[in-house]
């Protein structure tokens, strides 16, 4: 089996990518529930999932349990969790802080400075609630491992900082994988299959949203490798539901018309702060 060196994990732990300004106090958000905390049934535009049970995937058989055992997985996900509060007070925790929102409104809104534009989710209510449905069917995805794993998060037992409030819901929400990972990941897919022409950067968006998690200190690294390949799980299945895909070609349609007429312009320093995420590896 091959082993992560100690030595490796001395260079993660003294490596300090943008060290937080000295008394600089890192911006902090309230933080979100956990996807798989929420009901299957929330409030409109959506009602209920696209897939139905029997055709769901079974994401608690397709991931592969989480690191464990004091293994080298295990210790790099602590080393990098150690590593990355550097981050505190830096533009890249302010992005992460941002990325703490979640669901169709906050992702769309994170992927402006892709599209060009703000776009207002009153123009575009078949995307929206095309987007909401999804999200049902990633509740479930979510939920199982979750439940059935009971990981904790790495802010768990230690005081070292995070980008949000500690609150005792999101400490007992179970961090794997990744809810937000999963749901960022699922709608890069979704927008990158709308817009084409875009995929590279909506993708590279959706990356970014994820790695905020680790940056943040709510998730461990392996908790965001595994939600990409849950999101990967979800999309799949939802492209062999008829439903989906109507629903994704007037989508389409309406994104069309909506990138048609000018919106307002997205802050120029917030895609200059994402585009500067996007060249930077976090570790």
């Amino acid at each position: 089996m091959l082993r992560l060196p100690t030595l490796l994990a001395v260079l993660l732990l003294a490596a300090s990518p943008g060290a937080a300004e000295p008394g600089k106090t890192p911006s902090k958000e309230p933080s979100a529930p956990s996807l798989a905390s929420d009901p299957v049934n929330p409030d409109k535009p959506a009602h209920k999932p696209y897939l139905a049970d029997e055709t769901a995937p079974d994401t608690l058989a397709i991931l592969p349990p989480p690191p464990g055992g004091h293994s080298a997985s295990e210790s790099a996900d602590h080393a990098i969790y150690t590593m990355t509060r550097s981050y505190a007070g830096t533009p890249r925790w302010d992005l992460a802080t941002n990325d703490v929102a979640e669901g169709a409104a906050a992702l769309l809104e994170d992927f402006s400075c892709v599209l060009g534009q703000r776009l207002d989710p009153a123009r575009v209510p078949v995307l929206i609630t095309l987007l909401e449905r999804t999200r049902l069917d990633l509740v479930r995805a979510v939920r199982a491992p979750k439940r059935h794993y009971r990981r904790l998060r790495p802010f768990v037992g230690n005081e070292l900082p995070i980008c949000v409030a500690r609150d005792p819901k999101l400490a007992d929400s179970f961090s794997y994988p990744s809810g937000h990972a999963t749901q960022g990941w699922a709608y890069a897919m979704i927008m990158a299959t709308l817009l084409p022409e875009k995929a590279t950067p909506i993708l590279v968006r959706g990356r970014l949203y994820g790695e905020s998690r680790v940056i943040c200190g709510v998730h461990w690294m392996s908790d965001v490798v595994a939600a990409r390949t849950n999101a990967s799980v979800v999309f799949a299945a939802l492209m062999s539901d008829a439903g989906f895909r109507s629903d994704l070609d007037r989508a389409r349609s309406e994104l069309s018309k909506a990138l048609t007429t000018s919106g307002a312009k997205p802050d120029a320093a917030i895609c200059a702060r994402e585009d500067a995420a996007a060249r930077e590896p976090i570790l």
